[in-house]
């Protein structure tokens, strides 16, 4: 197995640097998969065991000045899966903000690496080399299959959310009435944010969203068509982990989708041009 990446454009060095902060506050540890045309980072299905799940998507074109990847299996299994903890990554290519170039690599040190050089400018004709070796964990062939892209859900509702930061902003207030949030939506473009206790009930609303378009010969997915548009969609959900994915996003996306099965969960879409990222959360029981 041989990966080698290279980014010199100072703008997708940072952008790069955007994405792996996103992942490193959305979760502790994480796989990345590595294929010829694609980099990505995954938190395989957690949403049955009462965790978040994440898929996020980067083609490596759009931010990588130079890309080699040999998998295991030049034909059949041409891909490479490591998992990693990425406060580590994060923490590596910190220090690339004015960097000249960010190289990443797989190496094997004592155990394998993937190993960041990040060229500074020097003015001396001597280069500046900062190198990080992060500890990662080659995951097997035979579990590949644990770390496919997750289908979409059978969603009830789906609607474009408010700015993130006015959604972030309501929420941090909320969060100190209940440990938990409840969102609704319907497919008129009502979306509302509802905390209750038996001390207290407050809710935040929202109307006229913009509703996703439906493609029917493309990849998006139309909500039930036996729910009707009126009615709204509920989930009931850890408000720290809405939080912690509020407070991670750092890519600029310029729409934010959320689709709501009804008392089951919650499945942010985040549109990029150079990014896909899909985020779930499961429900709280009463």
């Amino acid at each position: 197995m041989r990966f080698r990446a290279k980014v010199v454009n100072i703008d997708c060095i940072h952008h790069f640097t955007n994405v792996v902060n996103t992942i490193s506050k959305l979760l502790k540890k994480c796989s990345i998969r590595l294929t010829k045309e694609k980099m990505f980072f995954i938190l395989p299905d957690q949403v049955a065991n009462g965790g978040v799940s994440m898929w996020c998507e980067l083609k490596q074109a759009n931010f990588f000045d130079e890309y080699r990847m040999d998998g295991v299996n030049e034909y059949e299994l041409n891909e490479i899966y490591l998992e990693i903890v990425a406060e580590n990554l994060c923490r590596a290519i910190k220090s690339a903000n004015n960097a000249k170039s960010l190289k990443i690599k797989l190496t094997k040190k004592q155990v394998p690496c993937l190993t960041v050089e990040i060229e500074l400018p020097s003015l001396s004709s001597t280069a500046r080399i900062v190198t990080h070796d992060i500890p990662v964990s080659v995951i097997p062939s035979s579990l590949w299959g644990e770390y496919q892209e997750p289908e979409m859900p059978d969603f009830h509702v789906s609607l474009c959310l408010p700015p993130l930061k006015t959604v972030k902003h309501i929420v941090e207030r909320l969060k100190n009435l209940s440990s938990y949030l409840t969102l609704s939506g319907n497919q008129e473009g009502d979306f509302a944010l509802k905390v209750e206790t038996e001390l207290v009930s407050a809710t935040t609303r929202f109307s006229d969203l913009e509703i996703p378009p439906y493609d029917p010969d493309g990849d998006s997915q139309a909500p039930s068509k036996l729910w009707p548009p009126s009615e709204m969609a509920s989930a009931r959900i850890d408000v720290k982990k809405l939080l912690q994915f509020l407070a991670g996003q750092q890519i600029n996306p310029y729409k934010v989708i959320c689709n709501i099965v009804d008392q089951s969960a919650v499945h942010f879409f985040l549109v990029h041009d150079d990014i896909s990222l899909q985020y779930f959360i499961p429900v709280v029981a009463v």
